[in-house]
């Protein structure tokens, strides 16, 4: 085996060195960037033909939620990150005193992504110990993959609705990391409570409206009280309470 000379070492270090050099102004220019674009916006593009399934009654909702949270497990978290400029969203973010801030991502045009998606989108931003308060939809099709953070996540069945009460009851307790998802439906999972455990907590949101349009119901969300009457066979009487209420009482 040789021996490298000095200079010969010299020359080696100082290639390898402007190799490295050069890639990191690859990344840092968004020549690599450029490569990632097209593999996430297949997979918002996915997303998308998802939601106009389900909002053109071709895919219960119960079918949207396992292949929404199938094709979720599938993207890569780094490309998704660069795609909609994340570092940048974090940096600048301020989160609430209380409850969730929510944030614009702004997508980039990309051949192959639709112009017009199907689905809302936001992200949501949360200090420690503040939370996406309970709560559930209303012609509403949704979905939450976490960005960044963990979270104490809570779902529950939306059993009955009573004119001042929601029969509820849980279906979810657990913690939620990086990279993992949840689905809520009219029909599954409704209610949810997400509440940030680290110091900052990011979660990327879609939403399809309107999921059906003959169900008679406004979309919009229905803030409740989950700490209520215990009835039999583990489901809860969770007082209907106002958005502000929510806030001061779990934000």
């Amino acid at each position: 085996m040789s021996t490298l000379t000095r200079r010969a070492f010299s020359r080696q270090t100082l290639g390898s060195l402007v190799t490295f050099s050069l890639l990191e102004t690859l990344i840092g220019g968004d020549v690599l960037a450029d490569e990632v674009k097209p593999v996430t916006a297949k997979w918002l593009a996915e997303l998308d033909a998802l939601g106009r399934d389900v909002r053109g009654q071709k895919l219960k909702q119960v079918d949207w939620q396992k292949k929404v949270e199938e094709l979720m497990a599938r993207v890569d978290m780094q490309d998704l990150l660069k795609f909609i400029d994340f570092d940048k969203l974090a940096a600048t973010a301020k989160p609430r005193e209380r409850g969730e801030l929510s944030l614009r991502a702004k997508f980039p045009q990309v051949e192959g992504l639709p112009t017009d998606l199907v689905f809302g989108h936001q992200i949501f931003a949360l200090g420690k110990n503040r939370s996406v308060v309970p709560h559930g939809h209303d012609n509403m099709a949704t979905a939450f993959l976490i960005l960044q953070g963990t979270f104490d996540g809570k779902h529950y069945d939306r059993l009955a609705d009573e004119k001042d009460h929601m029969i509820i009851a849980p279906t979810i307790d657990r913690q939620f990391t990086v990279g993992e998802c949840t689905t809520v439906s009219d029909h599954k999972d409704n209610v949810h409570w997400f509440k940030s455990t680290g110091d900052a907590g990011f979660i990327f949101n879609i939403h399809v409206l309107n999921v059906d349009a003959k169900s008679g119901k406004r979309t919009g969300r229905v803030y409740i009280d989950p700490n209520g009457e215990k009835l039999a066979g583990n489901k809860i009487r969770a007082r209907r309470i106002k958005e502000d209420e929510a806030v001061k009482l779990y934000g």
